[in-house]
């Protein structure tokens, strides 16, 4: 019998009871109890830190703010699903301006050549946002794949206000990330950036250098 069977016959065969895990207290990471305000004053002081943009728009306006931004920074090849309701409001919103709508919907393997040297943005929705840490959480899909937020050198992020949470483990929780979980999730606190080369902060080496969060309300 090997070590590892010994060890394991002794815990099958315990005289004193069935191992219980002792209780849990989660209120070091739950219980700010902040007001809606309070929350996303919290996150958009936090991604502006992080050298994000955040532009606050209402939910019948967000188009027009939007079209506004991909004006300013010069936007021309935009990547954006079809199916999820920013992606078909964004491509009405936009048919017929002189921006082209790169679809994302297909194996990356048939635009990858345009994904990573001829978009200029990805377009995405969140799922919600962690205003403890100022995160954005995105679930991606085949219709919303991760190399939207991942790949473009800016990111627009359409964010419901309705959706924001205090923390991390209340995402968790209340979104039952345990039982159904994608095959990943993205947390985004900001754009891409590193301090590897020589210790000086550079943004976008990795990533989008810019990122820009739309928060509907």
């Amino acid at each position: 019998m090997s070590a590892r069977d010994r060890i394991l016959a002794r815990l099958r065969q315990r005289t004193d009871g069935q191992l219980v895990p002792p209780p849990s207290d989660f209120s070091v990471m739950t219980g700010r109890a902040w007001t809606p305000s309070e929350r996303l004053a919290r996150f958009e002081q936090l991604m502006t830190t992080a050298h994000a943009r955040v532009v606050h728009t209402s939910m019948d306006a967000w188009t027009s703010a939007l079209r506004e931004v991909l004006h300013e920074t010069g936007v021309k090849r935009l990547a954006l699903g079809r199916d999820h309701e920013v992606a078909r409001q964004a491509r009405e919103a936009l048919s017929g301006s002189d921006i082209a709508l790169v679809d994302a919907d297909r194996a990356v393997e048939s635009w990858q050549a345009e994904l990573f040297h001829r978009v200029d943005a990805g377009l995405t929705s969140c799922r919600g946002a962690i205003a403890e840490t100022g995160s954005l959480w995105l679930w991606p899909t085949p219709d919303e794949p991760r190399l939207l937020s991942l790949v473009p050198p800016l990111h627009l992020a359409i964010l419901d206000a309705a959706t924001l949470e205090d923390t991390f483990f209340e995402v968790v929780e209340r979104h039952g990330w345990t039982e159904r979980m994608p095959g990943n999730a993205l947390l985004i606190s900001g754009p891409s950036k590193t301090a590897d080369i020589a210790q000086v902060l550079a943004y976008g080496v990795h990533g989008p250098r810019d990122l820009v969060v739309l928060v509907r309300h």
